[in-house]
């Protein structure tokens, strides 16, 4: 008897608990609270972005969301099969006001992660550190059925899954653009540009490979899902 009261407690605990950290903190802080995309980068918005992968009809809600609100235009493609499959990919045509060199394949979370990348820090991060407004996104693509580094006999790349962008550039309002490849260790406000986007954009992916990891990054970004933050 005394067990089962003890174990009703429990719950009650719990339960209230729950209750208090959905009402009282932040949706950042929150486990308990659905994804925003107006979330910013925290240990728990990282976990959630994570979860969407096993939750497809969430994830697009959450893109639909973005859609109407201007930041995001998107169209949703058939399954394919194959060496490569993929299953609830999206092809982006642009980000909102932000253009795109071209569109591009994207499972869901890596749109979505993307869509908060771009308009929570490159858009701002452009004014404050480049001094005119974001309008163009270069990229060497995303889909590519392919192992890593075209190795044989190794696993699988994340572009195989449309888990990955290539961000090779950008492009401004005033009409001057910043390549990564010339960009990166040049001097000036686009250097700082580049160093402020590549470092505020890993909290939003699994993994954010650029020039400094190895030379064949030296010319983009590598923004994929895969991992748990490593940024290098």
């Amino acid at each position: 008897m005394v067990k089962g009261v003890t174990i009703v407690i429990g719950m009650v605990i719990v339960a209230a608990t729950g209750f208090w950290l959905y009402e009282r903190v932040p949706a950042q802080y929150n486990p308990f609270a659905p994804l925003s995309i107006d979330d910013p980068p925290t240990l728990v918005t990282h976990y959630k972005l994570r979860a969407l992968a096993n939750h497809p009809q969430a994830c697009l809600a959450l893109l639909q969301q973005a859609k109407q609100r201007g930041q995001l235009n998107f169209r949703s493609v058939s399954d394919t099969t194959g060496n490569c499959p993929l299953t609830d990919t999206v092809r982006v045509q642009n980000f909102g006001s932000v253009a795109l060199s071209s569109s591009f394949l994207a499972s869901c979370p890596l749109a979505l992660s993307s869509t908060m990348f771009v308009h929570q820090r490159a858009v701002p991060l452009a004014q404050s550190e480049f001094g005119s407004r974001l309008t163009h996104i270069n990229h060497l693509g995303s889909f590519a059925c392919r192992n890593i580094y075209n190795r044989e006999g190794a696993r699988l790349s994340e572009h195989a899954t449309a888990d990955a962008l290539d961000i090779s550039g950008f492009g401004f309002a005033n009409q001057q653009q910043i390549s990564i490849l010339k960009g990166w260790r040049s001097d000036g406000k686009g250097r700082e540009y580049l160093h402020a986007a590549f470092e505020n954009g890993c909290p939003y992916f699994g993994n954010s490979l650029g020039p400094e990891y190895n030379a064949a990054h030296a010319d983009h970004f590598h923004l994929g899902m895969r991992g748990y933050g490593l940024c290098r």
